[in-house]
């Protein structure tokens, strides 16, 4: 594809191209085989997220809390928490001053789901990545992670 838009405009720079397309790329098979061991347990990612993301933090948190911490619509976490609750995995607890507030955390089924799925999703991944040491994997993560920090501080400004 570079070497495609090379031959069309010599004369641009496809560095950044090469970049953000092979991010995409990598994400898109990444989302298809990373998912296995939750799928096997009847879960979508996003669920996974919340029912980590409570067993992580260890306390009750509100969905908007959790719409931040996993990057998602507050829309998105409600249709995912309805979900979880209905299999048993969360509980919903009022607060006890508004009414429209709700305290989310793990039932007992959710949190030895999660602590069973955990290691075995963690084992999963592992093998994705075993074709690069676990030297050239530090500094993957490393640039990534300078990435994220750039791109959430310049999107931040960009985002409506």
């Amino acid at each position: 594809m570079l070497r495609q838009w090379q031959r069309v405009h010599p004369g641009l720079d496809t560095g950044p191209m090469a970049v953000i397309g092979r991010i995409n790329r990598c994400a898109a098979l990444l989302q298809q085989a990373a998912d296995a061991p939750l799928t096997e347990e009847g879960l979508t990612r996003p669920e996974f997220d919340i029912l980590g993301t409570l067993r992580r933090t260890g306390r009750e948190l509100t969905p908007g809390r959790i719409a931040r911490e996993t990057f998602a619509s507050g829309a998105a976490v409600t249709k995912r928490v309805k979900e979880l609750e209905r299999r048993g995995l969360l509980a919903r607890r009022p607060d006890d001053r508004d009414r429209r507030v709700a305290h989310l955390s793990l039932t007992d089924e959710g949190q030895a789901l999660i602590d069973r799925l955990l290691p075995e999703q963690l084992r999963y991944e592992a093998v994705l990545l075993s074709g690069l040491d676990a030297g050239r994997r530090d500094e993957l993560s490393d640039g990534l992670g300078e990435l994220l920090v750039l791109l959430e501080g310049r999107l931040g400004g960009l985002m409506p």
